[in-house]
């Protein structure tokens, strides 16, 4: 596992980054060699904020707490990275064993089931098509904050690349840029 700390609004202490490397390493057994984590610490007015985003073949799990103690925002964030990757796991294994042990009729009976469900699941019903002008980051907050939605797709004027803009929880705006 390859893990990258860094602090935002904080400079992370080696006392902090060790912790968080300790604790990030009980996830170690679940996660192969090449597996890249990035935890970023920020401190926002008293809250102590950890955000640990798990880069998993081609899946990602990501955790975020916010406390009054570092330390304990790191420990909430490992508890539920846990519970995701316990979870994924629980669910591979179930659909394996499931695959592995149905007859010829109970994989009949399983498709025309698993049919009648996907006519229950959410569907697009509903295609928006618009023209990307180019904008800068602050044109599209703009645009985002006079339309009242929460997210906004736009052509970046810098880079010329297709951006998100979208506004945080804590009433900040994210920036979600291609790599």
């Amino acid at each position: 596992m390859k893990i990258n700390v860094r602090g935002k609004n904080i400079d992370a202490t080696n006392s902090l980054v060790d912790y968080a490397y300790k604790k990030l390493g009980k996830l170690d057994k679940h996660f192969d060699q090449n597996t890249d984590v990035q935890v970023v610490m920020s401190v926002i007015r008293e809250d102590h904020i950890v955000e640990v985003t798990v880069n998993l073949n081609g899946m990602i799990l990501r955790g975020e707490e916010s406390t009054g103690d570092m330390y304990a925002s790191i420990d909430q964030v490992v508890d539920k990275l846990e519970r995701q990757v316990k979870k994924y796991k629980t669910r591979i294994k179930k659909q394996s064993r499931q695959k592995g042990f149905r007859s010829i009729n109970e994989q009949q009976v399983a498709l025309e089931a698993e049919e009648r469900a996907e006519e229950d699941r959410p569907r697009v019903v509903r295609t928006k098509r618009f023209p990307l002008k180019p904008m800068t980051v602050e044109e599209a907050i703009l645009q985002m904050d006079l339309l009242g939605h929460s997210f906004f797709v736009f052509a970046n004027a810098d880079t010329n690349a297709t951006n998100v803009i979208y506004c945080r929880k804590d009433g900040n705006y994210g920036l979600i840029e291609p790599e």
